[in-house]
């Protein structure tokens, strides 16, 4: 049960039930806990004060990576877990994580020198027992040229070649958070936890909620109570007066997208800029998309926006690596900043403080998770729930999701991935997709792409003006992804705000038409969600001078 219209029956189901797990917070992390732990056998249930992966799960550079840059502070340990840790997603989910090869250039007097990055990359492929197929090659100028011909030439010395792992960030929490529905998880989004229930103890046993649109507040009760909320949890921390020592420091990232008729990048590109930060440059959809920035962040935690100086230092930093590629502010299509929530070290920069994650217990019980990387979601939620499992003292299964596929990703394995691809493209086609089409349509939902295909029954150009394709994604993400607003539909369900953005300005009526008809809203209702993309669309672009 993950339909739209079934919301409000799950959150009234929620107020009548006792939970062994409760998680606040609808990211990468707190949907791998929530199925982390019911895999296990454990009652358990989340909620998300936005939509699912709304916040950094959504905002991130998109990449299951091994932050090959922490070796240089040392991060040893971290990098060897999450480098393992990305053949696990990959395996699992293959429909929305796939091997990607990154070119490091090196330059005469930059961060990287080639006997560096020649042993940098080894130890890395090491540490993540990186398969020999996708470990690191060392090239010299012409080859790393002959890879990306926009570099800058002069002082190239030659380039660092490996595998990255590139995905949607916001449809694999998704697809995660889908799955932990699918194993007996209940899950809902636009509900807040707004303050805790204690018994006569001062043990936390509950958390009063508010449903976001109607505004009613319900009571969850559980035995245990987990603070995933990611830029939050300081402030779940002080609900619960235990928001002492340790403490994250907030630091925003921004990335631009660019048109590849303007931007024709070959090759993902991981390269150093003359402060010495590194930026990613990745083609993706025929966009190119740059980024990104760091820096310390203190406001809006909901809505981080790009400024004109963060804009600015992303065109120096394309400038600097590709010459001969003259971006302006007029180039930028769209953008997007997101939040890393860091554990705060005092006297450090915003790009020094460590990625690393830590769990947090209160005198009351409530465990906090803060910290950490996307990459290394399945290992932070397994030891959440090892600490539940053994705080609970009840025997349960020990953790299922190292080889247990998320939804859409059962095709059998990664390596029968592109088999699989290419009968379903043939069968899109059949249904009436062109073949990009049903490429774009299989790549995303995995083996849930037959849900989509059914679809096609349904379909009425006399009640709708929304292409076929998009008409099967909007039913579907309705149906069966919880969408709520046209906008979780445009950015966490599509991406399309920000990789097809046009296709966003000509298919936003058709999309809120077909939503008002579905939730039975009224003008003034579905007015406000206008208004909504509206502000979107002008934030993509724009950059927000008060932040």
């Amino acid at each position: 049960m993950f339909s739209a219209k079934q919301r409000m029956q799950m959150i009234e189901e929620m107020g009548k039930t006792t939970y062994d797990v409760l998680v606040i917070g609808g990211g990468i992390t707190g949907c791998g806990i929530a199925l982390d732990a019911t895999t296990r056998g454990m009652k358990t249930a989340l909620v998300e004060m936005q939509d699912f992966a709304a916040g950094t799960s959504s905002r991130s550079t998109k990449l299951v990576h091994g932050g090959l840059r922490y070796l240089k502070q040392f991060e040893v340990k971290m990098v060897a877990e999450v480098g393992k840790e990305r053949a696990i997603v990959y395996e699992n989910g293959p429909h929305v994580t796939t091997p990607e090869w990154m070119l490091l250039p090196i330059h005469r007097g930059g961060t990287f020198g080639r006997w560096s990055t020649s042993i940098g990359l080894w130890v890395y492929d090491h540490l993540a027992r990186v398969k020999k197929g996708e470990r690191r090659t060392m090239l010299s100028a012409d080859e790393t040229l002959q890879k990306e011909p926009l570099i800058k030439r002069d002082g190239l010395l030659g380039g660092g070649y490996y595998v990255e792992y590139r995905t949607d960030d916001a449809r694999l929490t998704i697809e995660v958070v889908k799955k932990a529905v699918e194993c007996g998880a209940h899950a809902v989004n636009y509900v807040q936890a707004e303050s805790f229930v204690y018994d006569e103890n001062g043990r936390v046993i509950g958390v009063i909620c508010r449903e976001q649109i109607t505004g009613q507040t319900f009571t969850i009760y559980a035995k245990k109570i987990v603070n995933a909320a990611g830029p939050w949890v300081d402030i779940l921390r002080e609900k619960d007066g235990s928001n002492v020592g340790e403490k994250l420091r907030l630091t925003k990232g921004v990335h631009i997208v660019i048109d590849q008729a303007h931007f024709p990048l070959k090759q993902a590109v991981y390269f150093d800029t003359p402060d010495g930060r590194m930026v990613f440059a990745i083609p993706r959809d025929g966009k190119t998309y740059v980024g990104t920035t760091d820096t310390f962040y203190d406001s809006d935690r909901a809505h981080p926006k790009m400024t004109s100086d963060d804009r600015d230092y992303l065109l120096r930093a394309i400038h600097y690596m590709f010459p001969s590629v003259h971006i302006t502010k007029q180039h930028i299509e769209s953008s997007w900043a997101g939040l890393r929530p860091l554990i705060y070290e005092e006297g450090k920069d915003p790009s020094e403080i460590s990625r690393k994650d830590e769990i947090w217990q209160s005198p009351s019980g409530l465990i906090t998770i803060a910290g950490g990387k996307l990459t290394g979601y399945r290992k932070m939620a397994e030891t959440v729930v090892d600490l539940i499992a053994k705080q609970l003292g009840k025997t349960y299964s020990p953790c299922q999701t190292k080889h247990l596929a998320i939804s859409g990703g059962d095709v059998g394995g990664a390596n029968q991935w592109h088999t699989f691809m290419s009968k379903k493209v043939a069968e899109g086609i059949a249904y009436g997709f062109t073949e990009d089409e049903a490429k774009r349509l299989v790549q995303r939902y995995g083996t849930n792409v037959d849900r989509l295909f059914a679809l096609t029954n349904t379909y009425d150009r006399n009640k709708t003006s929304l292409p076929l394709d998009w008409y099967v994604m909007c039913v579907y993400a309705l149906e069966h992804e919880m969408t709520v607003t046209p906008l979780d539909f445009f950015i966490r369900r599509t991406g399309a705000l920000f990789f097809d953005i046009a296709a966003v300005r000509e298919l936003k009526e058709a999309v809120v038409a077909y939503m008002q008809s579905y939730f039975n809203w009224t003008e003034e209702e579905r007015n406000q969600y206008d208004q909504q993309v509206n502000m979107a669309l002008h934030d993509a672009v724009i950059p927000c001078t008060k932040c």
